[in-house]
């Protein structure tokens, strides 16, 4: 690593804001901003994020000081450097968004997805550091997942493998926001949380303080506050969630053989509610040569900074 360049550039890319970031060598986040990223064309995008960005890099002293870029953007594909066919993006189609960055700034620049991502960003900064084979899953609005095997992130041959989020878990199940019928995210990320809490409330009559909001405005967060308040219809709806998690994640362990399993977004916050379910539901469905031996931690990254984390960890081998 050349000293005399002791910073990267993570970029985190939603749907709405892009965050971003110059990083030092050991994690630190040393000056950061944000730019809208819709209502606009790329074109105007780049423009705007180059403006923004290139104030922080004045700040650390100059471009020279900048060792290469890192983004973190939905369907960025490693291989190719393109954005491709991103639905919550505003440009549609093929996006070759790493020449754009790169000829913008200067500077080398890789992309990935946001779940690669933050597992490299886990692998470079956090609780997975040492780490030579583990799965990142991203528990939020969706469910995403980085598999690691050998220290290395699992593209395949097109740039795209590691949707743990996409593999079915209920044959004609609930409709996935993919298109797909009974995808694990359709039951497991914050929205299908919501799901469930609907369904549960349904069927049963047991009393709930879930019962005092409209059933259709009932959010993951409601369920949380509720469950944390000893609600039990709450813990129930918990168990459930943890249970469809620890199902699939001893699948999970059947084909990559992890040291760990590592949560990370707004679900894993609910701590133990989640975290117990999901161990002894994947438990109790290992193989037994893998039993006791695959660990479900939380991540350690800071939430403000862990998505820029994640994406800078690229650029470092660049």
């Amino acid at each position: 690593m050349e000293m005399e360049k002791p910073y990267v550039i993570g970029i985190d890319m939603g749907g709405t804001n892009t965050a971003f970031g110059i990083v030092d060598t050991r994690g630190n986040v040393i000056v950061k901003g944000s730019i809208k990223t819709d209502n606009l064309d790329i074109d105007d995008y780049i423009s705007q994020l180059r403006t923004e960005c290139g104030k922080l890099i004045d700040s650390v002293g100059g471009i020279d000081k900048i060792k290469g870029i890192g983004a973190g953007c939905p369907n960025g594909n490693y291989y190719t450097g393109n954005i491709e066919y991103a639905p919550n993006l505003p440009w549609k189609g093929i996006v070759p968004f790493a020449k754009m960055l790169s000829e913008a700034f200067g500077l080398p620049t890789a992309i990935t997805n946001d779940a690669n991502a933050a597992a490299v960003g886990e692998m470079t900064y956090g609780v997975a550091r040492g780490m030579k084979n583990f799965i990142m899953i991203t528990l939020g609005t969706g469910v995403g997942s980085g598999i690691v095997i050998d220290g290395k992130i699992v593209y395949g041959h097109d740039g795209f493998a590691g949707e743990l989020g996409h593999v079915n878990i209920m044959r004609n199940g609930r409709m996935c926001g993919c298109g797909r019928l009974g995808c694990l995210e359709a039951y497991t990320s914050a929205t299908g949380v919501a799901r469930s809490a609907h369904e549960i409330l349904d069927m049963s009559e047991t009393p709930s303080s879930l019962r005092n909001i409209p059933v259709e405005t009932i959010t993951s967060k409601d369920v949380y506050d509720a469950a944390m308040a000893g609600d039990e219809v709450a813990k129930e709806i918990f168990n459930y969630t943890g249970k469809l998690l620890g199902e699939a994640f001893s699948d999970f362990v059947a084909f990559s053989a992890p040291e760990a399993i590592v949560l990370f977004g707004g679900l894993a916050k609910a701590g133990d509610l989640i975290l117990k379910p999901i161990v002894e539901n994947m438990e109790k469905n290992l193989l037994t040569v893998w039993k006791g031996k695959v660990k479900v931690l939380f991540s350690t990254l800071k939430d403000a900074d862990a998505a820029v984390l994640g994406a800078s960890a690229l650029a470092w081998e660049l």
